[in-house]
This record gives structure tokens, sequence and C-alpha cells, in this order.
């Protein structure tokens, strides 16, 4: 017995005619008859006499209809206490070290948003999606981690990357040097995104083990190299030491992107609006280069795009 054959019972009973209540219902008249049919055989009684002429309740249909009636009322009732509950629990949110400055403002009426404080590197914050400990993260990612997870991504910002060394002018990409480093279980997505710019410009790889990628040990970094070493976006808000600068870097211009990654089959309505409120106004900015395997590749260098203030800090 299902919930769907009592609102079919209730229907029939309401128009005492098949074919007015399969119109009622949309579904084919063969259909809801042999549903009724299925219902009579569950219960064990007969709820309906019928002929060509005429439909009529029978003694146990009457009995049965009020309670059937009431049933169904609250299932209605529980559907939608459930409904309000998943309105009111939070959106989980994590991201790696930047979110939009007015993340909560673009929410607001919308979801109530809990943004995770446990900061962690993207591919952590991804799988924290994967498994269900939050809904939505801000993070870099790729095409295949996305697939493999059952993920989706929707772009929520990128940064231009710059070099940081001696001197002002602009560096061209195949002089830069990248750091890749040992530690992968905080720098795997940095690694990957290093190696492969290397492979596209010509950019030096220097592998280190101390987890230069930022701070003071980046810069000593620079100073040991003496080239321009590209900046993580970790570092692009730091302050850079008086002896060093910001570079441009050029043919090509890196970019970093930050998509905002939620769950394919995520239907809950309240992340569902999330989604949509944090990314209706970022657009498709043309960007410089990107890994092959960054979702938003498409944007690379794409012309005839329409162009959004972008996260560039060169």
């Amino acid at each position: 017995m299902e919930l769907r054959q009592l609102r079919y019972f209730v229907a029939v009973a309401t128009e005492l005619n098949f074919g007015r209540a399969a119109e009622r219902l949309r579904i084919a008249g063969p259909s809801l008859s042999q549903q009724i049919k299925a219902l009579e055989r569950d219960l064990g009684v007969r709820l309906f006499d019928r002929d060509r002429r005429s439909v009529t309740l029978t003694e146990c249909g009457e009995s049965l209809l009020p309670r059937v009636r009431a049933l169904l009322e609250q299932a209605d009732e529980l559907r939608r206490s459930a409904a309000g509950i998943a309105a009111r629990e939070p959106v989980r949110l994590g991201y790696v070290n930047w979110r939009p400055a007015d993340l909560l403002d673009r929410v607001a009426g919308v979801a109530h948003l809990h943004v995770d404080t446990w900061v962690l590197p993207s591919h952590a914050q991804l799988n924290r999606v994967a498994d269900g400990s939050i809904d939505l993260a801000i993070c870099w990612t790729r095409a295949a981690d996305l697939a493999e997870h059952g993920l989706e991504a929707h772009l929520l910002g990128a940064d231009r990357l710059h070099a940081i060394g001696a001197g002002a002018a602009d560096v061209e990409a195949r002089d830069v040097v990248v750091l890749v480093d040992a530690d992968t279980a905080s720098w795997a997505s940095w690694n990957g995104y290093a190696e492969e710019f290397a492979r596209a410009t010509g950019a030096r790889v220097e592998r280190i083990g101390d987890g230069g990628i930022t701070g003071a040990a980046f810069f000593d970094h620079v100073r040991r190299l003496r080239r321009p070493v590209l900046n993580s976006p970790k570092g692009q808000t730091a302050p850079v030491p008086p002896d060093l600068a910001r570079r441009a870097v050029t043919g090509p211009a890196p970019f970093w992107t930050w998509s905002l990654v939620s769950r394919r089959d995520e239907t809950r309505a309240p992340v569902r609006a999330t989604i949509a409120a944090l990314t209706r106004d970022v657009g498709s900015p043309d960007l410089g280069w990107l890994p092959a395997d960054d979702p938003h590749a498409a944007l690379s260098r794409t012309p005839g795009r329409p162009r959004p203030a972008s996260r560039s800090t060169s």
C-alpha cells in the first residue's frame, strides 16, 4: 500500500467517476483502475461497487474514507514540517584563504549561511563537500576531481598571480621560478598548478621542503634564487619586504580560479539558492593562462566575453 494509492482512492471517492478522477490526477484511466484494484487487494476489502453506469462507495469504502483523508493530511503536514526544518538548517560553507568580502550580504534573506572557521587546503575542502561534512566550498579544483567525486563548480572569482623579485619591470613567464613543496598534504593543489605552469611556459621548478610557499621563508627563497618567483594565491596580499617588489608576469599571465563547489545531486533549496546568490553577478571574465583541466578553462583567452572586475592584485 502506497500513499499515492490512497490519494487515488480519495480522488475516485470524491468524483465517483474513474474518468474524471483520472483527469484530475493526470494519469491514464486504466492505470488508475489497476491501482485501485491493487489497493483493494492489499487491504483485503472492496472499496467501490462499479458497473458501466455508476461508481459508488461500498460500506467499507465509506468507513475508511475519513481515516484515509486524515492519514493523507498527516503525511502532508509531515512534508511541510520537514521543508520548514530544512529551510532553517544552516548552509555550511568552507573556504581556503579567500572569500568575497560581501559574502554574508549576498545571501541575506536567502539562506542562513554558516561559514566554517576550519580553514583547509583546496583538496581537503573539496573532499569535505563530497563526504557531506559541509555543503559548499570556495576552493581551487580540477575537472577530474569534480567528476570523480560527483561535484560541480561555479566560478566565483579569479586572481591574477604575480611574481616577487628585485626590480619592478614585467617578467616573462619563462623567466619565473615556481616553488613545489614536499608537503603534499598542505600544498597538493598549488604543486599541481605550479608544475603544469612550468611545463606550459618553460618556467623553472624549484623543489623545497620547508613550507616556504608563503611567509618569511618564501621571501628567503626569492633572495636565494635571485630570480622572480611566482607568488601563490595565499601570498597575494602579504606585505612585500622593501628590498623586493611585485612584478607582473606576462606571456602568458597566470590566473588562479576560485570555484564555489557543491554536490552535483544537491537538491536542498537553501543550498541551491545560496549558489545562485553568490554567483549571480560573476559573469564570464576573459582570463589569462589556466591549467588545461581547470573547470573554467574555456574562459582562458576567450574573445568576445564581458570582462567584469576580477580579483587581480598585480
